[in-house]
């Protein structure tokens, strides 16, 4: 694997051998000073420019960053359409393991970019007049105070998913109780989750991207409890699953409303209630 000097090296000389490059920029977690440095890190790179079609008419202009395993162009995808414009990426993985995620941004487009994160350092600058920066921080990705409205939606959102788990499960419909347990029930656990570590630490910290981080800060008992919830290829773990989630999440949304001041919602009680009833109908 080419060392991490080697590929800024790379980087910049790529940027400084082409006019048309006038500033090259990082945003990701290599900006980030409260994460570890690992070697799957990627290199979130932008290069400002003041012609697109100069390197858009040439595509083989990224191949003097090395050989590349797999390459993913996601502003020309037509299944994933990219909902920007002007902005062009390229995401490339390499065969020694290295990845630079390089993103092309029109000049005119430097202070909308300039002001879209405050996880940014400025690598190299030609001849640009830049405003003041400042350090990069994560602030921009800590987690937020949860107005009434948000604590009610998740709520709401939680306990309304449950029931699709549980119906896909007395139809024997693995695949669609498991969609819902993953991508609706889930990702409300985690929201609620991460609310009450925002509590817990004056919402100073981010819990990272898919709340990666957020295992390590729960209780060794809560960690190890939402582990388990992964174990769910059959119904009576699939519903085992569920009935922790229901467990954790009732746990801290109690811990997050009575912090707070807002009123607990009611679904839980009529819900619990609801999908007892159907595993004592269909699934006993």
């Amino acid at each position: 694997m080419r060392t991490k000097q080697e590929m800024y090296n790379l980087i910049l000389n790529q940027a400084k051998s082409n006019p048309h490059v006038h500033l090259v920029a990082m945003n990701g977690s290599r900006t980030n000073p409260n994460i570890n440095p690992d070697d799957f890190q990627d290199y979130d790179i932008v290069y400002i420019v003041d012609d697109m079609d100069y390197f858009l008419q040439r595509p083989q202009w990224i191949d003097a960053f090395g050989e590349r395993c797999i390459m993913q162009l996601p502003d020309d995808m037509k299944l994933f359409p990219s909902s920007r414009n002007d902005w062009y990426a390229y995401l490339m993985l390499f065969e020694d393991g290295n990845r630079i995620d390089l993103t092309l941004i029109p000049l005119k487009d430097l202070e909308n970019y300039l002001r879209s994160d405050k996880l940014l350092k400025i690598l190299w600058n030609r001849d640009l007049d830049l405003p003041y920066i400042g350090i990069s921080s994560d602030i921009d990705y800590h987690i937020k105070k949860p107005c009434t409205d948000y604590f009610n939606d998740c709520c709401n959102e939680f306990w309304w998913t449950t029931t699709y788990v549980i119906k896909g499960l007395c139809r024997q419909e693995m695949l669609y109780a498991l969609h819902h347990l993953e991508c609706c029930v889930r990702e409300q656990l985690f929201q609620m989750m991460a609310w009450y570590i925002g509590i817990e630490t004056n919402f100073s910290i981010s819990v990272g991207k898919c709340f990666k981080f957020l295992p390590d800060k729960l209780p060794k008992e809560d960690r190890e409890a939402l582990m388990s919830t992964y174990k769910a290829s059959t119904t009576a773990e699939c519903l085992e699953a569920l009935l922790t989630c229901m467990a954790l999440f009732r746990k801290y949304s109690h811990l997050v409303s009575e912090h707070f001041g807002y009123p607990y919602p009611q679904e839980d009680e009529k819900v619990t209630h609801y999908i007892s009833r159907m595993c004592d109908l269909y699934l006993k």
